[in-house]
């Protein structure tokens, strides 16, 4: 709701000019039971607001009359705001484009405000290292150095090394080129591949993944959490280590890559039979590259 609270006195009643502006609590006491219905009288008012300036610099463009005086101008001040009335509210207007950034600003539709991030910001391809890595693609320095800060935060909160985070969310995500996305193509800035439980109220992004079932690879539909940020993603992820007891284990054998990533693999963190074995290379990737860049 905390979207609302900027614009909630910019609401009128629908039987109004759309351009009022005197402040009413409507909006907001329609916030709470209806959401998506107090988004959408928003959107139209912003859209009825622009429209009003539009036709008011339009008319400032055209020469005024010698008859022109207050009552002339009063009754075109009216009819200007008829036309901005009139424009708002058209399919394919502003208020859609609106009410979609709204929506997903409060977490009705999914998926955060679109934005042009990924999950690994190395050009392609990157720039030589120092000496031979041999890693295995491209850009894997560059995700490390990209998400070591959050990482390193994820760290005091839980007390697993920042590297074996960093690697966790490589192997997830394909060192950041893989990463999970909506269906606009927007980043969900997940970076741990966790799913959107029935507790989980924010976002999601929905997507077909390979889950391992009696062993074999099978397809699957799943809903996967979003965020707005990848630094959010390592927050959340930091959150489910230390507040589950699934994990405690995972937590307590930390100090060792293979404690880290054989108590995930028990814990049940992934269903691929080879995930521990997996990341346990790529911990060990990560902490090369890291004694190369430093």
């Amino acid at each position: 709701m905390a979207a609302l609270n900027s614009f909630s006195n910019l609401a009128v009643p629908t039987t109004s000019l759309a351009i009022d502006t005197r402040p009413l609590d409507g909006l907001r006491s329609r916030a709470a039971a209806d959401p998506k219905a107090a988004a959408r009288e928003a959107a139209k008012q912003f859209e009825a607001l622009f429209m009003n300036e539009l036709v008011k610099s339009m008319r400032a463009s055209v020469p005024t009359g010698d008859l022109d005086n207050a009552g002339s101008q009063l009754g075109t001040e009216m009819l200007d705001k008829q036309w901005a009335t009139q424009l708002t509210g058209m399919k394919g207007g502003l208020s859609e484009v609106i009410l979609k950034q709204l929506e997903r600003q409060m977490g009705l539709s999914p998926g955060p405000i679109p934005v042009t991030t990924s999950a690994n910001n190395t050009p392609e391809p990157i720039a030589a290292q120092p000496q031979p890595t041999r890693i295995p693609q491209t850009g894997a320095a560059g995700f490390v150095q990209q998400h070591t800060s959050a990482a390193q935060a994820a760290e005091k909160a839980t007390g697993i090394p920042a590297a074996f985070m960093i690697s966790q969310s490589a192997l997830e995500t394909g060192w950041g080129r893989k990463e999970i996305r909506h269906a606009d193509g927007s980043p969900s800035h997940n970076l741990f591949g966790i799913k959107a439980g029935p507790n989980w109220k924010g976002p999601v992004a929905e997507i077909t993944t390979t889950e391992y079932i009696n062993g074999r690879a099978q397809k699957v539909t799943a809903k996967f959490r979003a965020y707005s940020s990848y630094a959010e993603s390592f927050t959340d992820y930091a959150k489910l280590m230390k507040d589950s007891p699934r994990y405690a284990k995972v937590v307590e054998n930390a100090a060792s890559a293979q404690g880290f990533a054989q108590g995930l693999q028990r814990a049940g963190y992934a269903t691929d039979p080879a995930y521990a074995d997996k990341l346990s290379k790529v911990i060990n990737t990560t902490l090369r590259l890291q004694r190369l860049t430093a």
